[in-house]
């Protein structure tokens, strides 16, 4: 430290988070606080350190008491998705066991590429007795604890085992966190005796610095060739991904299509890209999509992806591009996503490779033939009907089946709305046939597929648009998971609107675990029967009245009708509500349609039961289709 620089004597945990506070991102002119909040359950490894310097900071560092440490982080990142990865939250926790519990967190944010700081604490980097409570011991290194198993879930990685190893952890932490590309899961470990130990700190480390978000454009040579494919094409169809909202880049991608009448389909991340009534909208893809989008994959001779990761949903397990000549061209800002399935790079800003690509194409007066037009045109028209019947209720005195519920709430929201869901049953539905009204009302985390996600990320998103409707659609599984944070929603006033559908079990597993031979077993919340399988009578489980013992209010619809009346009440209320649902099972008639597309659940090799021996037959004939794009 040179005699001139003025220094200030603090913590390490209060240095952290005074730095946190004046830490600034920007993009397009617009500047936001990047680190907006803390999230924390205090316990023996935060409590002294972090616990004390976020009282101490109370006034520029907002704090928001969790209740499981995985849905803290769930929450942080249903705020940063809302936020466009532009400002995030913190989590901080205890050592041990409160540590461990970020790492399903951890996972879905970096597989998501949403951005979140974690601060666990840390056993002592003085080591004055060995161990400390919670202290994982590792005879073979004296350097690891429990917190390593943060470093596979996050895109950055440190322990702060002396004071001044803080201020480049820190700064890489927050290069991290705004980089488009690396961006997701950020780990600061904090070794409860170095939380508290205090140092002189350079001024200039507190200084507010602003992260560019940087949008590059395409180089000309990539996007001369990605010009030359496109207008080559006989039948292109563009896959838009989670990168379209990422990047805000939903009115380059309408202009893109409107200009060349390249039909768009979306992944789940990517649902909303366009509007559903957009022209050139053609809904989900995959196994989760529509008719007319599969169709119209398996004829494509050039699939155009922009900012998708290509998961087996999205391409059916590598078996639903069928044209013999199919090609990809990839618009990504990530190279290792660009170049996917043998495709030919365009890495850039989706939003820029957007206009770029859409003026070049106009310039060449470039547009798909009226006929193709006329086809997709045609075939979403018949899905729109589909769609219609799944959604009618003939009889409103009767309990309504899952695709009716959505179907009622459908007829209630409009473009302010948000829809929450990640798991179960309900993304499949979802998929085919909600109408995304506008580029943020449908809010699916897929990337994982996290069950209990929605209700903490509910709150996180609620936290970013308090203005908006807020709905968490859950099954009965995904509530059992992780229902508490509805107490966080109550104690500070976040007005989500909780949809519990009543189903008696794991829907989605049961119906694949049927498909594949594993005839059901173990799915349904029953008790179990003689015979060893849950087949006996529902358990008496009522989660209506656990929502209200958690202190939110509770609308019990018991049928269409009541339904309606529920979903436009909680719609309306100004506090935490939930609406209770029992649904009746799906048939041919009201039951959502099967799946458009493969995915591949391999099925026995060998089995004795009928069940098994038939899915093992219709799997060698599927896995027989797959390609491998080269």
């Amino acid at each position: 430290m040179t005699a001139h620089t003025s220094t200030t004597r603090l913590t390490v945990a209060q240095a952290l988070v005074r730095f946190l506070a004046a830490q600034y991102t920007e993009r397009d002119g617009i500047r936001r606080r990047l680190i907006d909040a803390t999230w924390g359950i205090l316990g023996h490894g935060n409590v002294a350190g972090i616990g004390q310097a976020l009282v101490e900071y109370a006034d520029v560092m907002p704090y928001h008491q969790g209740r499981n440490e995985q849905a803290m982080v769930h929450a942080a990142v249903g705020y940063a998705r809302q936020s466009n990865r532009l400002s995030a939250h913190a989590v901080t926790t205890s050592i041990g066991p409160g540590a461990t519990n970020l790492v399903t967190g951890a996972a879905l944010a970096t597989i998501n590429h949403l951005p979140v700081l974690l601060l666990p604490g840390d056993v002592f980097a003085a080591r004055p007795a060995d161990p400390v409570l919670q202290q994982l011991e590792v005879p073979y290194a004296g350097d690891v604890s429990v917190n390593d198993c943060l470093r596979p879930v996050s895109r950055y990685f440190d322990r702060i085992t002396r004071p001044e190893a803080l201020i480049p952890a820190a700064l890489n932490a927050m290069r991290v966190l705004t980089d488009p590309v690396e961006t997701g899961a950020v780990t600061l470990a904090l070794p409860q005796d170095v939380q508290a130990e205090a140092y002189d700190w350079p001024e200039e480390f507190f200084a507010e610095r602003t992260w560019a978000v940087r949008r590059p454009g395409a180089d000309p040579a990539e996007l001369a060739e990605a010009v030359t494919a496109i207008r080559a094409a006989r039948r292109p169809l563009l896959i838009a991904g989670g990168g379209v909202h990422h990047s805000r880049a939903e009115e380059a991608l309408a202009e893109f299509a409107a200009a060349t009448g390249i039909p768009v389909a979306s992944t789940q991340a990517g649902k909303g890209s366009l509007r559903f009534d957009h022209p050139q909208d053609v809904g989900g893809i995959g196994h989760t999509g529509t008719a007319t989008a599969c169709e119209l994959a398996r004829t494509a001779d050039l699939v155009i992806g922009v900012g998708t990761r290509y998961t087996d949903f999205t391409t059916a397990s590598g078996t639903l591009f069928q044209h013999p000549d199919v090609r990809f061209l990839n618009l990504n800002i990530a190279p290792s996503d660009g170049h996917k399935l043998a495709g030919t790079p365009l890495i850039a800003d989706a939003r820029s490779g957007l206009a770029q690509l859409t003026e070049a194409l106009v310039m060449h007066g470039h547009r798909v033939a009226a006929a193709y037009a006329a086809e997709y045109t045609e075939d979403k028209e018949r899905w729109e009907q589909r769609v219609d019947a799944c959604y009618e209720a003939d009889e409103p005195d009767v309990r309504p089946t899952q695709p009716q519920v959505l179907g009622v709430l459908d007829s209630l929201v409009d473009e302010t709305d948000i829809v929450i869901n990640a798991a179960g049953s309900l993304p499949g539905d979802l998929h085919k046939l909600w109408r995304a009204r506008s580029r943020d009302q449908y809010h699916l985390e897929y990337g994982y597929s996290c069950m209990g996600y929605e209700i903490p990320a509910a709150i996180g998103v609620r936290l970013a648009a308090p203005e908006r409707p807020v709905w968490a659609l859950v099954g009965d599984g995904t509530y059992l998971m992780m229902p508490t944070e509805i107490v966080t929603a109550v104690q500070e006033g976040i007005a989500i609107k909780v949809v519990i559908l009543q189903n008696h079990g794991y829907a989605s597993i049961g119906g694949l675990s049927e498909s594949v031979g594993g005839e059901r077993f173990g799915t349904a919340y029953r008790f179990p029967s003689d015979d060893g399988t849950y087949t006996g009578l529902p358990l008496p489980v009522d989660l209506a009245a656990n929502a209200a013992s958690l202190g939110m209010r509770v609308l019990r619809a018991r049928t269409v009708a009541g339904l309606r009346d529920a979903l436009a009440e909680a719609r309306a209320a100004d506090t935490p509500t939930c609406v209770y649902v029992e649904t009746k099972t799906t048939d041919t008639v009201s039951g959502a349609p099967p799946a458009q597309a493969w995915w591949d659940v391999p099925v026995a090799e060998t089995a004795t039961r009928p069940s098994a021996v038939k899915a093992r037959e219709l799997y060698e004939r599927h896995v027989s289709t797959r390609r491998r794009h080269l």
